[in-house]
């Protein structure tokens, strides 16, 4: 396996963008071969941070130098697969605190994996540091902390990359070049997205004392602090608003932003949404379980909906979107396309490209999501592209943030009940200072709230 690897690493970049290329037609990324070796670190070690990290390696010469997190244990173990993963076999150095981290290597790029909570001040403090960011969706918790990350990239001329890695899907390149861009479809004037998994995670676990192995206070950092009733990690702080914005979030921003992405959309004109915990009122999780939102463009609704119980709609597409023109309809989702043509012509289906065999090391990796993987290295090779060329990536920070303040303005509009407008260049919500003071959660010190004017 380690020769199997060592080989792929001479001439990976070449060979999977060449098959990328011919796959995907003049839309797919172009051969492009990273000219150095990048020194990186990654904050926030858990299940997403590891796996970004690991198809960085994959197909570029990184030297990972440093890790960060505030679970000694869980730290130890990733430094210990970085080891395995990487050609020097070194353990990366290990920090409990970002700063120090930042404050101590020379870094190219920094990836952010921490939990939503953290996203700003993490990717803020590496872009001051001299590194390029590839930060996890959501970019923020709440819409100033985007502006603020806009603001410090356009500042520091940093490139920053947002995990929304949908818009490097060969399958959905494919759909967007072969039925969007070719007109199949028509005037497209509805678009449906949903999400009806079962993922919130919700129970009434046991207030209980913090382990040894776990900084809870740094964890916590700029957000309300919550009575410690075991490790967060995976699913349980993504059920709580104290650190995100729960399926809306977490969910919606994929869909909302691939679709924003294949029909070249911008800020919604008006954003409304209704919804609460309607039937999983047993647990502690104080996340919405249905809701929906309507996001409105001229002569254009998207419309959300996500329940994390009963059924889905359509069990083909439990997770997707589903863009209605006047000659036809696409579905889409993270594993396949179905495009249906209006009264006659064929139906089209294309579904997810695998690459197994190319990389083998996928099929022994713990909670690696076959699916995304290919999407996630091609946006790898995007963002090295665009550090070496000074060019905005595919998923630039602006329209991650575009795409994170919209679903943020549908919880803040299921809060407030009524619709809401916001202004992106005075960045205020119309007409309306109760929302306007939601913009900013308020931060738990020491830690202090990002602001364009200060980064």
């Amino acid at each position: 396996m380690d020769n199997l690897n060592l080989n792929r690493r001479e001439f990976i970049q070449g060979v999977s963008a060449t098959i990328a290329l011919s796959t995907l037609g003049t839309h797919a990324q172009p051969v492009f071969t990273p000219a150095k070796t990048y020194k990186v670190a990654l904050i926030g070690t858990g299940w997403y941070g590891k796996s970004d990290l690991f198809r960085l390696i994959q197909v570029a010469s990184v030297e990972v130098v440093a890790l960060c997190d505030p679970d000694q244990n869980m730290l130890k173990a990733a430094g210990n697969l970085v080891a395995q993963r990487q050609q020097s076999k070194q353990v990366p150095k290990l920090y409990g605190d970002y700063r120090k981290l930042l404050a101590e290597n020379k870094l190219d790029i920094v990836l952010v994996g921490s939990p939503d909570h953290w996203h700003a001040l993490h990717a803020i403090e590496a872009m001051k540091s001299g590194a390029h960011v590839y930060v996890q969706k959501p970019i923020s918790t709440d819409i100033i902390e985007g502006e603020a990350m806009v603001a410090a990239a356009r500042k520091y001329n940093r490139v920053v990359q947002v995990g929304t890695q949908r818009k490097s899907t060969p399958h959905l390149i494919e759909a967007k070049k072969n039925i969007v861009d070719a007109g199949l479809l028509g005037k497209v004037s509805h678009v449906e997205m949903c999400c009806y998994y079962h993922m919130r995670n919700n129970g009434n676990p046991p207030v209980q004392a913090v382990p040894d192995f776990f900084d809870y206070e740094m964890w916590t950092g700029p957000a309300p602090m919550r009575p410690y009733d075991g490790l967060p990690h995976i699913r349980w702080w993504r059920t709580f608003n104290e650190y995100g914005n729960g399926i809306m979030g977490d969910m919606c921003i994929h869909m909302f932003d691939t679709v924003r992405w294949m029909l070249k959309l911008g800020w919604p004109k008006r954003v409304s949404s209704q919804g609460g915990i309607y039937v999983q009122k047993e647990g502690k999780s104080n996340i919405s379980d249905t809701q929906s939102a309507v996001f409105e463009y001229d002569e254009l609704n998207c419309v959300w909906q996500h329940r994390s119980w009963g059924t889905p709609a359509n069990p083909d597409y439990p997770w997707a979107f589903i863009l209605y023109g006047d000659k036809g309809t696409l579905y889409a989702s993270t594993m396949k396309y179905t495009f249906v043509p209006q009264g006659k012509g064929e139906k089209i289906d294309k579904d997810v490209v695998y690459e197994k065999e190319k990389y083998p090391e996928d099929l022994t990796e713990e909670r690696i999501e076959l699916n995304a993987a290919p999407a996630t290295r091609l946006h790898m090779l995007d963002f090295l592209k665009a550090i070496e060329n000074n060019s905005r990536p595919i998923a630039d920070i602006e329209e991650g943030h575009i795409s994170t303040a919209s679903c943020i303005l549908a919880n803040m509009s299921m809060k407030l009940g009524r619709p809401l407008v916001y202004d992106p260049k005075k960045r205020e919500v119309v007409n309306d200072k109760e929302a306007n003071t939601l913009l900013r959660r308020p931060y738990r010190g020491p830690w202090k709230h990002p602001e364009v004017g200060t980064v």
